[in-house]
């Protein structure tokens, strides 16, 4: 398995999802799960299946998490960078939109609707290795688009 890049702030969301899923959560199922035991018919229990459900997602988050967290690599975030690379902060344009701004993260915490742009993503990709003023032609699944760099961060 390849390592997981991960910025000190996305290392420190996950880890405290992993810890609030093995402590709060994990008890919360329990609990329903007893609940539901409790209540009777548990073949025709829909609250003792969707609590087995719940419990198996959560299980299933946890593993996820302890994986990628074995495997992480952090990316230190070192300021004012030149060219474009994991954890750094960038601006574009394309033609006469406004500009957008985007933090290029590993895959594990992108979130594009916050701004974080997956390293792997076509428009992350892109723009890997590129400086403020050049222009970019990104690969995209619904087609070929191109971006100014304004600025690196």
């Amino acid at each position: 398995m390849s390592p997981s890049l991960l910025t000190r702030e996305g290392h420190q969301k996950l880890q405290e999802e992993l810890e609030y899923l093995k402590t709060t959560k994990r008890k919360e199922v329990a609990d329903r799960l007893h609940e539901a035991m409790e209540g009777g018919e548990l073949i025709e229990d829909a609250e003792f299946e969707a609590a087995k459900n719940e419990q198996a997602f959560v299980e299933g988050r946890i593993q996820e998490l302890e994986a990628l967290m074995a495997n992480a690599r952090i990316i230190e975030e070192t300021g004012t960078k030149e060219v474009v690379e994991v954890a750094a902060r960038v601006i574009i344009q394309e033609d006469n939109n406004e500009p957008e701004e985007y933090v290029i993260v590993g895959a594990a915490e992108a979130n594009p609707r916050e701004g974080r742009v997956s390293n792997e993503s076509p428009l992350g990709l892109a723009l890997l290795g590129h400086r403020a003023g050049d222009t970019v032609q990104v690969d995209a699944p619904a087609g070929a688009f191109t971006v100014h760099i304004i600025k690196v961060e």
